[in-house]
C-alpha cells in the first residue's frame, strides 16, 4: 500500500509552521486575518495557547507575569484550581492553530503553572485573507466546518479535498434520508459520517501508522485519497495492513460494519492504551485515594512518590475505533479519579515509544 500511495504523489514537503507571535494584533494583521467565525465551546491545549489579545505586554512566552511581584488575582486562581473548582470557560481568538487569551489570561496562567494540560475555551477562529496555497485550503476548511457544523480536526493539505468530503457527507444525507430519518439535516449527517465513517477508517489508517511514511501529509490526507478510490472511483486495490477484510466496496455498507461493530466480532477493532496520571492530592486522604484508586480495574499501579507530585497511576484501558485515545483516557480520569475525594490535581502522560525489560 505505501507504493501505491507513493505513486500517487502524497510524498511533498511539510506546509509551513505557523509563526506564534505574543501580539495578537501583528500576527492578524501579518495574515490578513479579520473575517471571523464564532467556534463554540471546545477543550484547547494548553500548549497551543501562545499569547494574549490585549495584555500580550504582562505575560511572556510561558505566560508568566513579567512582573516579579506577587499577582493576588493569579494566587487566588491556583488556589480554586488546586481544590477542584469549576472555572467559567476562557475566550480565546484562533489563527491557524495558534490561540490568544481574550479573556482569562489569568486562568490560563494558573493552569500552565500548574501543569495542566487542556482548558475550556469559547473560541472566535479568524480566517487568514492571503492569496497563498495554505490560505486558500485553510479557506477550504473553515467553509467545510461552517457547512457540516463539525467541531474536527480534519486537517488537508491539497486544495479541493474538502470538497469531496462534503460531497460524501452529501451522498450520505440523501442514504440517511431514505433508509432512515426523511428529516435529518446536513449537519446530523455529517455528524453521523464523522463518527461512523471518518474516524473508523482514520482510525485503521493511524494504526497502520501510514502517515509516518509521507512526511508533510495528514491522515486526513490518506483518508481522502483512499475513500474516493473505493468508494467513489471503485477501484479495488491491495491495501495490505489487514484493511482488505475491513473495507466493503460501498461506504454505507462500511459504516453498517462499524456502527454494529463489537469486540466479539471484531476484535481487531479493539486495542489498548496505556496512560501514566501524575496527581496531587491532600495528605490526610492519601491513603483513602490509593485504596479507591486500586479497586478500579482499569489501574495496573499506583506509586506514592516524592517531589512535585503525590501519585503515579498506571492505567490501562480499552478502546475501539469510534474513540480516540485522549477522549478515552480524558473520559476515565474525569470519571473516575478526579471525582475523587481529596484530588487537587492531575496530569496525564500517554507513552509514545516504549521499552519493557522482563
Amino acid at each position: 500500500m505505501k507504493r501505491w500511495i507513493a505513486r500517487l504523489g502524497l510524498f511533498g514537503p511539510k506546509p509551513p509552521q505557523n509563526p506564534c507571535a505574543n501580539d495578537f494584533h501583528d500576527l492578524q494583521r501579518k495574515d490578513g486575518a479579520f473575517e471571523c467565525r464564532d467556534r463554540g465551546l471546545r477543550t484547547v491545549p494548553l500548549a497551543k495557547i501562545v499569547g494574549s489579545v490585549g495584555r500580550y505586554q504582562d505575560f511572556d512566552e510561558r505566560f508568566q507575569l513579567r512582573s516579579r511581584s506577587p499577582s493576588e488575582r493569579l494566587e487566588q486562581i491556583k488556589s480554586a484550581l488546586r481544590q477542584g473548582a469549576v472555572l467559567p470557560p476562557v475566550k480565546l481568538w484562533q489563527i491557524r492553530d495558534a490561540y490568544y487569551v481574550e479573556d482569562g489570561n489569568h486562568r490560563v496562567a494558573a493552569a500552565k503553572a500548574l501543569g495542566h494540560d487542556e482548558i475550556l475555551a469559547h473560541i472566535v477562529e479568524f480566517i487568514p485573507s492571503g492569496d497563498n496555497l495554505q490560505d486558500a485550503i485553510y479557506r477550504q476548511r473553515a467553509h467545510f466546518l461552517d457547512v457540516t457544523g463539525l467541531q474536527a480536526d480534519i486537517s488537508l493539505t491539497e486544495p479541493g479535498q474538502y470538497e469531496r468530503l462534503l460531497s460524501q457527507i452529501e451522498r450520505h444525507l440523501e442514504y440517511l434520508r431514505e433508509q432512515e430519518r426523511p428529516e435529518i439535516t446536513l449537519q446530523e449527517a455529517a455528524a453521523d459520517w464523522y463518527h461512523h465513517i471518518y474516524r473508523p477508517l482514520t482510525g485503521l489508517l493511524s494504526r497502520a501508522r501510514l502517515a509516518e511514511e509521507f512526511p508533510g501529509r495528514t491522515t486526513a490526507d490518506l483518508y481522502a485519497y483512499v475513500s474516493v478510490r473505493l468508494w467513489e472511483k471503485g477501484e479495488r486495490r491491495q491495501y495490505g495492513i489487514g484493511l482488505n477484510d475491513m473495507l466493503p466496496d460501498d461506504m454505507e455498507a462500511f459504516r453498517e460494519k462499524m456502527k454494529n461493530s463489537d469486540a466479539q466480532h471484531y476484535p481487531e477493532m479493539q486495542r489498548t492504551i496505556t496512560a501514566f496520571v501524575l496527581m496531587n492530592v491532600q495528605a490526610k486522604k492519601e491513603n483513602r485515594i490509593v485504596e479507591k484508586l486500586l479497586e478500579l480495574e482499569e489501574v495496573r499501579e499506583v506509586h506514592s512518590v516524592f517531589g512535585d507530585v503525590d501519585l503515579l497511576v498506571k492505567v490501562q484501558l480499552r478502546r475501539d475505533l469510534l474513540s480516540s485515545d485522549a477522549e478515552t483516557i480524558s473520559q476515565f480520569v474525569q470519571d473516575h479519579i478526579r471525582q475523587l475525594p481529596g484530588v487537587i490535581a492531575t496530569k496525564t502522560l500517554i507513552p509514545g515509544t516504549s521499552c519493557i525489560k522482563d
